[in-house]
C-alpha cells in the first residue's frame, strides 16, 4: 500500500493524551474487524441449522468476506492516500457497523453471504488506514511500540475469534443465538465512530496515485469467475458452465496481468507492480504465503465442523477446545521473531510448516484412535504442535518476503503481500471446502442404503464428517510441505534495515481462524 511508504507528517502535532486516545480508537476498530474475520467459523453449524444452509453456502459465508477484503485492500489504501485516511477510516467503520447489523438480521444464506461481502469491502476501506495513521501520529523513533501493539492485537483477535464466537452463541443473549456475533459490533462500532471523529488526525499522501478502477474490476471478476464454480460445482454435479467459468476467469486474469505490465511500463499507476516479481525472494515468498494460508484457512473451516458435527462437541466445547492452539500461537510467534530468526534465519520458515503438518497428522491420529470418544485432551498435542508452527510463520514471514524489495517499492510490496494473504484465505476456503464436502458426499452415498430413520441419518452424517476430515487433513499437510520448500528461496536472513519496512506482518492475522 502506498500509505506505508509515505513519510509521516509532523508527529509533534499529535502528541500527549490525545494521541494515545487516537491510537486506542484505531486499535478498537481494528480489533472489531480482526475478531469478526475469525469469529464466524465456530458458529457455522448453528447458522446451517438456522438458515437451512448448504455446504457451499457455508463456504461462501467465510470466503465472501476474505475475497471482498482482498479485492479492495489496495484500492482502500490508495483512496486513503487520495481523499484522506481519516475519512476512509470512518467511512469504512460506519459501513462495517451497518453491514454487521445486516449480517445479524439475515433471513437466508444469500443475505448473509452478501452482507459478509459488504463487510469485507468496508474492512478494506478501514484497515489500511490504521498503520498509515500510526506513521503520521508517531515519529520513526516512537513508532515501534505502537506497531508492536497493533501486532499483538492482531494476534490476540485472530486466535480469540472462535472462543468469543462460541461464548456469544452459547450465551444466546436476548434469544439472538449466533446473531450475537454480529450484533456485538454495533455498540463497539458506534463508540469507535464517535471517538474517531474527535481524535484521529486527517492525513493524505504527498504522492497520490490514481485509482486503477479497471484493474480492480478485472481482478474481482476473474477471481469470482474461478472461485464461484469451485464452491458451487460439487453441489451442481459439475455442469459445463462451471468449467467454462473457470476457463474464462483464468483468461481474464492473464489479460489483467498483461494490462498491468503494460501500464507499469508506460509509467502509469497499476494495481499491481509486476516488476516486483523480478525479485526472486519476493516472488517465492508470496508463493510460500499462498501455500501456507490456503491449507490454514481450510483447517479453520473444517476443524469446527469436525468438532461439532463429527465428534458431537457443543459450540462452547468446540471454542474452548481451541484454547491450546490460541495460547501456543502468540508464545511461539514471540519466540520466532525475537529468538529463532536471529539464531537460524530462514530455517524458521522451512521448519515451521513441517511442524504444522505434524500437528495436522497428530489430530488425524487422535480421531482415528479414539473415534467418537475423542475429547480435547486427545486433541491437545496436535493443537499445541500446530499452534507452534503457525505462530513461528506468521511473526517471521513478512520480514523475509520483503527483505530484498527496494525501499522505493515498500508500499506496493506491502499491499501485494496483504492482498495475497487474503486471496489465499479465500481460495483455501473454496478449494479445501470443496475437497472436504466431496469426501462427505461420498461417505453419505455409501451409507444411503443403511439409512432407515432420522437417527440413522444423523449418525451417518456424523460419521461422514469424521470420514471427510482425515483425507482432507492429509492433503493439507502435504500442501503445507510445499510452503517449506518455497521458503528455501528466501534470503538467509532479513537485513536489519528492512525490518521496519515489514509492517504487513502486523496484518497477517488468519482470516478464517
Amino acid at each position: 500500500m502506498s500509505s506505508l511508504s509515505t513519510p509521516a507528517t509532523s508527529a509533534s502535532q499529535h502528541s500527549g493524551p490525545a494521541r494515545k486516545l487516537a491510537l486506542y480508537t484505531l486499535f478498537l476498530a481494528s480489533f472489531m474487524e480482526l475478531l469478526d474475520a475469525t469469529i464466524v467459523n465456530v458458529a457455522l453449524p448453528e447458522i446451517e441449522l438456522s438458515l437451512d444452509a448448504q455446504g457451499a453456502e457455508l463456504q461462501w459465508m467465510v470466503a465472501s468476506y476474505t475475497l471482498a477484503f482482498a479485492i479492495a485492500l489496495i484500492t482502500g489504501a490508495r483512496m486513503g492516500d487520495l481523499y484522506g485516511r481519516k475519512k476512509l477510516f470512518i467511512g469504512g467503520l460506519i459501513g462495517f457497523t451497518v453491514f454487521s447489523a445486516l449480517c445479524g438480521l439475515a433471513v437466508n444464506p444469500e443475505m448473509l453471504i452478501v452482507s459478509r461481502g459488504l463487510q469485507g469491502f468496508a474492512a478494506a476501506a478501514m484497515i489500511p488506514q490504521v498503520l498509515a495513521s500510526i506513521q503520521v501520529m508517531y515519529k520513526p523513533s516512537e513508532r515501534a511500540g505502537a506497531v508492536a501493539g497493533f501486532s499483538a492485537l492482531a494476534g490476540i483477535a485472530a486466535v480469540s475469534g472462535p472462543i468469543v464466537g462460541a461464548l456469544l452463541t452459547e450465551a444466546d443473549l436476548f434469544g439472538w443465538g449466533w446473531r450475537s456475533i454480529f450484533f456485538v459490533n454495533i455498540p463497539v462500532g458506534l463508540i469507535a465512530i464517535v471517538a474517531a471523529f474527535k481524535l484521529i488526525p486527517e492525513s493524505r499522501a504527498p504522492e497520490r496515485h490514481r485509482l486503477d478502477v479497471i484493474g480492480v474490476i478485472m481482478l474481482g471478476v476473474a477471481l469470482i469467475a474461478v472461485l464461484y464454480p469451485l464452491t458451487m460445482g460439487r453441489e451442481e454435479d459439475w455442469p459445463t458452465w462451471t468449467f467454462v467459468s473457470i476457463a474464462l476467469g483464468l483468461a481474464l486474469f492473464v489479460a489483467f496481468l498483461i494490462i498491468q505490465s503494460r501500464k507499469e511500463r508506460r509509467g502509469g499507476s497499476p494495481l499491481i507492480n509486476l516488476s516486483l516479481f523480478r525479485t526472486r525472494s519476493f516472488a517465492m515468498g508470496l508463493a510460500m504465503l499462498a501455500l501456507f494460508f490456503i491449507p490454514m484457512s481450510g483447517f479453520f473451516l473444517i476443524q469446527t465442523l469436525y468438532l461439532q458435527l463429527g465428534l458431537g462437541f457443543t459450540i462452547l466445547d468446540a471454542g474452548l477446545a481451541m484454547i491450546p492452539f490460541s495460547l501456543t500461537v502468540p508464545i511461539f510467534a514471540a519466540l520466532s521473531a525475537t529468538v529463532f530468526v536471529k539464531l537460524i534465519g530462514r530455517a524458521v520458515l522451512q521448519i515451521a510448516p513441517v511442524i504444522l503438518s505434524a500437528g495436522f497428522l497428530l489430530l488425524v491420529w487422535a480421531g482415528n484412535t479414539h473415534g467418537t470418544a475423542t475429547t480435547w485432551l486427545e486433541l491437545l498435542p496436535g493443537l499445541v504442535v500446530a499452534g507452534a508452527g503457525f505462530g513461528m510463520v506468521v511473526s517471521a514471514i513478512g520480514l523475509f518476503v520483503l527483505s530484498e524489495v527496494p525501499l522505493r517499492f515498500a508500499g506496493n510490496a506491502s499491499g501485494l503481500f496483504n492482498t495475497v494473504n487474503q486471496l489465499a484465505a479465500a481460495i483455501g476456503v473454496a478449494v479445501i471446502g470443496t475437497i472436504f464436502f466431496g469426501y462427505f458426499d461420498s461417505s453419505m452415498a455409501e451409507s444411503a442404503a443403511s439409512i432407515r430413520s432420522q437417527a440413522d441419518a444423523v449418525e451417518a452424517s456424523s460419521a461422514a464428517f469424521r470420514d471427510a476430515f482425515e483425507p482432507t487433513m492429509i492433503i493439507m499437510a502435504i500442501t503445507m510441505l510445499g510452503a517449506s520448500v518455497a521458503a528455501t528461496f528466501l534470503p538467509r536472513r532479513p537485513s536489519v534495515a528492512d525490518l521496519d519496512e515489514s509492517l504487513p506482518v502486523d496484518e497477517l492475522a488468519p482470516t478464517d481462524a
